[in-house]
Parts: structure tokens; C-alpha cells; sequence
């Protein structure tokens, strides 16, 4: 089955093998960068993600001039496309970036840090997108200056990430690390049906238009995690879940989630029942801290995802990351420690520590 070049929020999804080494730090390693200054960096910016594309460039332009007067060597380039942004980056560093700074949302966090892992460059983040989960949860300003003058001021810090492998639009194995989540089952359906242009017009108010046509009508199909080591559940959704909070009427949609830690928040939909999502949901929008039946939180490192069914199953099953429609099951999803360098800024959320 192919997916409709419609359904990518990015464009054409590519594999992309990642051959840098990812190097391993301790704990007092990433804590210990105090010394970092921002020297060189480039801005990169998807100019057609998110709303207000008309004034995307002027706000790319407004956070390099903050970066210029505080004496950085900045410059500013247009990403590539999903195929050749990994490369984009790799290049950049190669020629003396210290940070590089991701302008949009999180697809374009997403296809950036794709160049990043297993380097000494830092990842900074300028939200100029729709949702902007990862800058919500960083408490950066949506103001492209005022978050290039957090950035500034930042302090790096080495995190883990998370890596999965699914299936490609041919059927192929292919993998991408992500940062900020990992989505089976109806919320990938929902990428898979949401129209880009659409999305352009109407920003988050499209996603909730959506979202809310998929909760009445989807089927809810049930597949099977495996979580190491020796968890074993038919789901009808999962979350692999890397930050606290998601911003919007999501915010903390997995309670215990940190990019301090070295392992994944696993949200497991153990049901099918459409108001056990909907309270869920509500649950979040109002902070509240109540059990939904059928739905159930865990810490994991690693889980595999598989249809109960034949082959055709899987290819109805859909995976994302970080906002971006990636493919269909079988999916692997793991953690790889230390694998990049963030520009956390100062009072963002405190860690929230291994059990």
C-alpha cells in the first residue's frame, strides 16, 4: 500500500541512514557545559510549514539580527527537504557550528536533529510552527526574537532521544530518531488524514477539526506492544512520549514524561472506548491527575508493535513522530542515550528523576 503524497506533513518521507557514532556521556557530563558559548550557527527554516508564511522570512531575519548583535557569526539558509536536511546539517557542523538553530515547528525540529545526533553541536530551538510542543515544554518565548534571546542565555544540556524503525511507504525498514513523541494507531491516522494545505489555513484549529471526525467515526483497530522486558498488550493506540508538556488543550499528555530522562513514557489504550479517549484528553486539558479505565501509563526502553492480524493489518496501522506521518507497522521504538546536545533555557522545567 502506498501512502497519498497528501498524507506526509512534510513532504515525501525518505530513509535516512545515520552514520555518525553517537557518543555516550554521564550524567555529570551534561550538566557540567557551563562553558559553552554560541561562537557560529546557521539558522535553517522550512519556509513552507506552519501559518503565516508571509512572515516566516521576517521572523527568521529578526532572531539572526539578535544573534549578530550579541556578536555571533550567524547566517541564515531555506531547508532542503526531508531528503537531503540530515546532510544540510552534517555540512554546517562540519564547517564550524557550534549550535544550529531549528526555525519552525516540530517537523522541522524533527528533520534537523536528524543531523545532529552523535555530534558536539548544540540544537536550538526558534518556534515558528503550529503546535510547537518541544518549545512549549522548553518554555521558550513564540516570539522568533525573544527566543533567539533565550537561546542566547541558554545552557546545553546532553539528553536522550528516541529512535524508531517502521515500515516506509514501499514497505521498506527504515528509522528516525525523534524528541518529542511517537504515535501508533488513531493520532498517526489523524496525520494521515489531515490535508496539509489545510493545516496551513488553519493551524491547530485543523488538527482539533479533525481529531474530533476520527474520535466519532475511526475503528479503533487493536495491534499488540511487547515492552521489554515481558509486558505484553493488544492496544488500540500508543504513545512513546519524550516531553512533559505539549502546550494547548494537550499539555501534560503523559504525566511523569522528561527529556531528562533515559527512557520513554508509554501511554497504552487498552480500549477501544471512545469516551475513555475524550476523558483522557479532558484530563490533560484540566490538569487533573484521575485514572481512565482502560488506559494506563509505564516507563519503558524499549517496545515493539506489531499487527494481530495478516500483512494488510500493518499497512492500516499508521506511525508517527513528532508530528510527521512516517509509515505503517511492524515499529521498534528505543532510546538512545546522550545522543544530543539541547540549548535548554534558564528556568525551563526541572528534571524529573529516574525511579
Amino acid at each position: 500500500m502506498r501512502l497519498p503524497k497528501a498524507a506526509t506533513v512534510s513532504g515525501t518521507i525518505h530513509v535516512i541512514f545515520i552514520l555518525a557514532p553517537i557518543s555516550r556521556f554521564s550524567w555529570s557530563h551534561r550538566l557540567s557545559l557551563h562553558h559553552y558559548s554560541m561562537q557560529k550557527t546557521v539558522l535553517l527554516y522550512n519556509p513552507l510549514s506552519g501559518r503565516r508564511q508571509a512572515r516566516r522570512l521576517a521572523d527568521v531575519e529578526a532572531a539572526l539580527t539578535v544573534f549578530r548583535q550579541a556578536g555571533v557569526e550567524a547566517t541564515m539558509e531555506p531547508t532542503r527537504g526531508q531528503a537531503d536536511d540530515t546532510e544540510q546539517v552534517r555540512r554546517a557542523i562540519a564547517e564550524g557550528c557550534d549550535t544550529i538553530l531549528a526555525c519552525g515547528g516540530d517537523g522541522t525540529v524533527h528533520d534537523v536533529l536528524q543531523g545532529m545526533v552523535g555530534s558536539d553541536a548544540a540544537l536550538g530551538v526558534i518556534p515558528l510552527g503550529t503546535a510547537n510542543a518541544l518549545a512549549h515544554d522548553l518554555q521558550l518565548p513564540l516570539s522568533a526574537a525573544d527566543a533567539a534571546r533565550a537561546n542566547l542565555t541558554a545552557r546545553p544540556r546532553r539528553i536522550a532521544v528516541g529512535h524508531v524503525e517502521y515500515a516506509d511507504i514501499d514497505g521498506h525498514r527504515a528509522s528516525r530518531f525523534f524528541i518529542v513523541t511517537v504515535g501508533i494507531g488513531a493520532d498517526a491516522h489523524l496525520f494521515y488524514k489531515l490535508n496539509p494545505q489545510v493545516k496551513g489555513r488553519l493551524g491547530m484549529a485543523a488538527y482539533y477539526v479533525k481529531a474530533t471526525r476520527l474520535w466519532l467515526t475511526h475503528p479503533m483497530e487493536n495491534f499488540t506492544v511487547e515492552i521489554e522486558p515481558g509486558t505484553k498488550a493488544d492496544v488500540s493506540q500508543l504513545l512513546a512520549v519524550r516531553i512533559r508538556n505539549f502546550g494547548g488543550v494537550l499539555r501534560e499528555l503523559a504525566p511523569g514524561a522528561s527529556l531528562d530522562r533515559d527512557d520513554l513514557r508509554l501511554v497504552l489504550f487498552r480500549t477501544r472506548s471512545r469516551l475513555a479517549y475524550l476523558r483522557y484528553i479532558v484530563r490533560g486539558l484540566v490538569g487533573a491527575r484521575w485514572r481512565v479505565g482502560g488506559i494506563e501509563l509505564v516507563y519503558g526502553e524499549k517496545v515493539g508493535c506489531h499487527a494481530r492480524g495478516d500483512a494488510a493489518s500493518d499497512q492500516r496501522t499508521f506511525v508517527e513522530a513528532d508530528g510527521e506521518l512516517l509509515g505503517t507497522l511492524p515499529a521498534e521504538i528505543n532510546v538512545v542515550p546522550d545522543a544530543v546536545m539541547l540549548l535548554v533555557p534558564c528556568g525551563a522545567n526541572t528534571p524529573v528523576p529516574r525511579p
